[in-house]
């Protein structure tokens, strides 16, 4: 580790496993670019396990929580490598199906939904209408973009409409920008802001705000883990350091993912460190606890088998 600066360089997440008992990971851009897991992932996850860490995945997508599971199956990352999965669409699904506390109550019956391929499955289950015209909505939800296929002008038509009818907007993706492949593509946040340009009230669900936070917070409280003993690990300093910093947790950035391009030509400490502290001016100052090459063990993995056989 560097500690010349107040972020600590790490080899790996070796470095830092003995400190903390809770970790909540982001997913988009720390454990897969939307297509496959990046290297060192799964044995990572693994060996976080094998020391009965609790691992919650929190991730800002605007889906179920039982969909990012599927989701992550299908690329390789079994529900055997994590505890739960919070996302802000779950949180989102929930509020609505309630309607009884903060900016959820009295939202109303029907709701147009912009999202990503058309999805629906955020109001799926509920007592609400989907509706194809801002005019007839009572309120809007926004869980995600078709981005890059369209841009943020392909979408004022209908924001405008929703904004003159007054509708309020929940967010359930708070992202300005999202990695899809090796590629960042226009977040539903973008989306979002620009609803609120026009004059359209936005209720964002989902990091950096501290609601979700404060909800894994408690998760892990259920099962005796402390903030002292959390650490939030993500990609985005505007989502999940910021976030982490706001519950006074602290944090661990991965190189990968958003900030990849940052990085790039950073290969001493001293210009890693230079790149940090550029990218921090443009967040607030904010500065995670550690900062890792890419969400890997670091270390040799110990030899399991050798272990057992040493063992009889």
């Amino acid at each position: 580790m560097d500690t010349n600066s107040k972020t600590k360089f790490c080899n790996g997440i070796s470095d830092i496993s003995d400190s903390y008992a809770g970790f909540i990971i982001d997913q988009w851009g720390v454990l897969h670019d939307g297509h496959k897991p990046y290297d060192g992932v799964i044995d990572c996850l693994k060996e976080l396990k094998a020391r009965k860490k609790h691992i919650i995945i929190l991730s800002n997508s605007g889906k179920r929580a039982e969909a990012n599971k599927e989701r992550l199956k299908k690329i390789g990352i079994g529900p055997s490598l994590y505890d739960q999965i919070v996302t802000s669409g779950e949180i989102t699904w929930q509020g609505i199906d309630r309607q009884d506390e903060g900016f959820f109550v009295g939202l109303g019956k029907k709701v147009y939904v912009i999202s990503r391929g058309g999805d629906r499955s955020i109001v799926d289950g509920l007592d609400v209408e989907v509706v194809d015209d801002p005019a007839r909505a009572d309120f809007l939800i926004i869980s995600g973009s078709d981005a890059p296929d369209k841009t943020l002008e392909d979408y004022e038509p209908a924001l405008k409409s929703a904004a003159r009818k007054g509708l309020t907007a929940l967010c359930a993706n708070p992202d300005s920008r999202g990695v899809m492949g090796s590629q960042s593509i226009m977040g539903p946040g973008t989306l979002a802001r620009r609803y609120q340009d026009f004059g359209g009230v936005v209720h964002y669900i989902g990091k950096p705000h501290q609601p979700i936070f404060k909800h894994c917070i408690k998760l892990l409280q259920e099962k005796e883990i402390y903030p002292g003993q959390t650490i939030m690990i993500g990609d985005a300093l505007a989502h999940d350091i910021l976030g982490g910093d706001l519950v006074n947790i602290d944090t661990c950035l991965v190189k990968t993912g958003l900030h990849a391009h940052v990085f790039e030509h950073a290969q001493t400490p001293a210009s890693i460190n230079k790149a940090l502290i550029l990218l921090s001016h443009q967040f607030n100052n904010v500065r995670p606890t550690y900062l890792v090459e890419s969400l890997k063990w670091g270390n040799p993995l110990p030899d399991r088998k050798h272990k057992k056989r040493a063992a009889r």
